[in-house]
């Protein structure tokens, strides 16, 4: 026994470190952007930052707003959720519920193909094909805009939310919707008032972990959106995301140490809390919403 013990310890040993070498780079990373970022707000203060109305750290006069950039992430991913929440749940009820054995084994590998196409893709597509449609419909749009990024960030998160949702759905026990068929309720009625509401909790994670993955986008929404920080709600008009203007400045020759610089790191820092609280409401749905059956 005591042998046994001994000739495991080198795995345990193995998995700790493995587990602080991820907790360390997580705190080296968040050390970083917080520091670099003290050093921007000692030339600007928290208060411009945060309700500034224009962002334009690379021209004169200098004005460091983050609401045009925030507005633009927003449309992203508020529009992108209007694509991939609707689809991804009647897919997953559809997969759940409707589909066979055989049907499902096809339709969720295919779904989840759109998963790996690479995002320059997805941004080609939306300049290509998106925008010029939305050109017929509206003809005022812009050849960047918002809504062509939204649109192809939500083809791109509906696989995540059909397919955890269908993973929800599919947890739900037998026995309550043989329940319901008892009762005289059709498939239909079952579908929407029994294995819905009891895989809510799921399915309502699975769309924020998607609003949360649009929110992160990067070349799709560069290539889609435009590089304008509009402070805008108006899709059909060129925005800028926190990420876009992330590698806009990454590919230009901004100085080390400058103010310019450190607008990477503020950033940075700004993404981090939104993805981390996108993280904690998940979770909050999680506990809130979760059922348990025996």
């Amino acid at each position: 026994m005591r042998f046994s013990r001994l000739r495991e310890l080198p795995v345990h040993t193995f998995l700790f470190l493995s587990t602080l070498l991820s907790v360390m780079t997580t705190v080296a990373i968040v050390f970083v952007l917080f520091k670099e970022s003290l050093v921007f707000f000692r030339e600007v203060s928290v208060f411009e930052y945060i309700f500034g109305t224009q962002w334009t750290p690379l021209f004169k006069p200098q004005h460091f707003g983050f609401l045009p950039l925030l507005s633009g992430t927003l449309l992203i991913a508020l529009g992108s959720a209007i694509v991939s929440v609707p689809l991804g749940v009647l897919t997953a009820i559809y997969m759940s519920e409707y589909a066979s054995a055989h049907i499902r084994s096809w339709i969720k590998p295919l779904l989840e193909i759109l998963s790996g196409i690479p995002t320059v893709v997805y941004g080609y597509f939306a300049l290509t094909f998106v925008t010029p449609l939305l050109k017929i419909i509206f003809p005022s749009t812009s050849v960047f805009n918002a809504a062509s990024g939204a649109i192809v960030v939500g083809v791109m998160t509906l696989p995540m939310i059909a397919s955890l949702s269908d993973d929800a759905m599919r947890s739900v026990p037998q026995n309550l919707r043989d329940a319901g068929y008892a009762l005289g309720a059709t498939k239909a009625e079952v579908s929407a008032n029994i294995v819905f509401p009891a895989a809510l909790s799921g399915i309502l994670a699975s769309v924020v972990l998607a609003v949360s993955r649009a929110i992160g986008e990067t070349m799709a929404v560069t290539l889609a959106a435009g590089a304008t920080p509009n402070l805008t709600l108006n899709p059909l008009e060129s925005v800028q995301t926190m990420t876009a203007y992330i590698v806009q400045l990454s590919l230009g020759d901004t100085p080390h140490g400058t103010l310019e610089y450190q607008t990477l790191f503020v950033i940075g820092v700004t993404l981090f809390i939104i993805t981390l609280f996108m993280n904690f409401l998940s979770e909050f749905v999680l506990r809130k919403y979760r059922q348990k059956y025996d």
